[in-house]
Formats: C-alpha cells, structure tokens, sequence
C-alpha cells in the first residue's frame, strides 16, 4: 500500500527488499526499540507512528552519521543531526500465530497476531552544516495519444459556438420541445455504456479452464477478487508468473500502492498452484 506517486527504485528495510540508489551518506537513527541505517529515498518499516499518509516524520535520535569523510559517532546521539522522512502508510505486518502449552493440565491456548507498521520514505539527512536529499522523480513525458485526446476536447468546444449560431435562424420555426427532452435520455444511456466498457477492458487474456479462488492470497478479497477478473486474471499460474511491468500495470490500473509485491503475492499464487494440482 504505497502512496498513489510513484517512488523511485529504493532499498526497503524490513521483511521485503527493494533495488537501493548508491548514495554516499547514511544515518543510523533508533526508533521504537530499534536502530535502522537509512539513506535518502530508502523505505523502511518502523513501529507504528501517528500520522496519516503525506505527513513528515523527524527522527532526532541518530547515532551515527556516515558517509564521505570519516563517520560521526554519537555519544550516544550526534548532536544537531535529524533524518527527515515522509509518512507513506500505516500497514500490518504478516500474521503470527502463538500456541502456549501446559503438560498434563489441560492448558492449550492458540492465538493470532498482527504488528501494525508504518511504511516511511527518507527524504533527507542532515548533519554538520551537510544536508543530502532525495532526488526527485521526474514527471512522465505526455505520450501522443494523449495529445490527440487533448486536441479532441478542444475542437469540440471550438465546434460548439458555430452549431450554436447555425442553430439560431431555426429557431424561428415551431418550437418542438418534445424531441429535445429525449436526447438528455439517450446521454444518460450512453455513459453508463461508456463506464461498462471501460472497467471491462482486460489488460490479460483469459486463460481457458475454471477460474481459482484468488481470495485464498492473503491481501485478496472479494471486490479485489472481482477488480482482478474483470482485468483478465483468474488464476494462480498467471500471479505466479507476474514480470515487474505486469504489477506496474496492475498497481497503476487498480491502485494498489505495492501490496502485490508487500504481500509477496507470486510466492503465494505458487504454492496455492501446486497446491492446486
């Protein structure tokens, strides 16, 4: 569940690892019982912080500043150093089942458990007079197509006035207000048309044979179960055999924000396909 932006190829600490842009400093910060080395646009997973998506987290408590040059060690914390970061989503980690057991008293006891995280994004470092900041993505070039879609709108308003003006020498003849009420009608009809047809575009084929319960991946339920076949997927083989520009297309399409690749997903559908057979 990342933010709707696309970040850039980073290291991600915790039970998930991403690519990591080489960086030449980096900070050791402490932070719910724990120490984590960070650079700028890593995504870690910390204990759970308040806050909501978007906002900026400061973290004073850094032990160690590294880099170029020699490391600046705190004794215990480096004085005037901060990490910046920005808070991307508040997440569960993986369910954990605990069983206590006493012999020969009859005692049994099961239960679960999910540790709630925060998925947070360095944005910058900042120690002795030195601050480093992410680097920013740049925003995607506009393709044709979309040029064309843009000119398309604007032919039409431009077109307007000029059926307008036609228009206004015929008013001059009886007025039929009936015929005008219908065309609202058939507007109404079209766009529902229209926003089948859209939601029903598949970015896969069907593969042939019966569908899989795609609720079994942990992450999946039934509205993401439905949002899924209504792209083409259906089974477990085709998750399994997932390419990073397939979830590309399927977190970009669905919004996702990365819970295919949070949620390991492919590891899932693999095991559940052999399952299967």
């Amino acid at each position: 569940m990342y933010s709707a932006a696309k970040l850039p190829e980073t290291r991600v600490s915790g039970p998930f690892s991403m690519k990591r842009t080489d960086n030449p400093m980096y900070a050791v910060i402490k932070t719910g019982g724990k120490q984590y080395k960070v650079a700028p646009d890593d995504i870690i997973q910390v204990e759970k912080l308040t806050g909501s998506a978007g906002d900026k987290v400061q973290f004073t408590d850094v032990l160690m500043v590294g880099g170029e040059g020699e490391p600046m060690i705190g004794t215990p914390l480096v004085d005037g150093a901060k990490v910046t970061a920005e808070l991307v989503d508040q997440m569960r980690a993986r369910k954990i089942i605990v069983f206590k057991k006493k012999r020969r008293k009859n005692y049994r006891r099961t239960q679960g458990h999910r540790q709630n995280l925060t998925l947070l994004r360095i944005t910058e470092i900042a120690a002795g007079g030195k601050t480093v900041k992410a680097a920013k993505a740049a925003a995607p070039k506009p393709k044709k197509e979309d040029k064309k879609a843009d000119a398309e709108p604007e032919a039409a308003v431009e077109a307007a006035p000029e059926t307008k003006a036609e228009a206004a020498p015929k008013t001059e003849a009886p007025k039929k207000e009936a015929p005008k009420k219908e065309a609202p009608k058939k507007a109404a009809e079209e766009k529902p048309a229209k926003a089948e047809a859209a939601t029903g575009d598949a970015l896969f084929e069907t593969p042939d044979g019966d569908a899989d319960d795609l609720k079994k991946i942990s992450g999946v339920g039934p509205a993401i179960e439905k949002k899924l076949n209504a792209l083409g997927i259906t089974q477990y083989a085709q998750i399994a055999k997932f390419t990073k520009a397939d979830i590309a297309k399927v977190d970009e399409v669905l919004n996702f924000k990365g819970r295919i690749e949070r949620d390991d997903w492919k590891t899932q559908a693999k095991d559940l396909a052999k399952g299967a057979k």
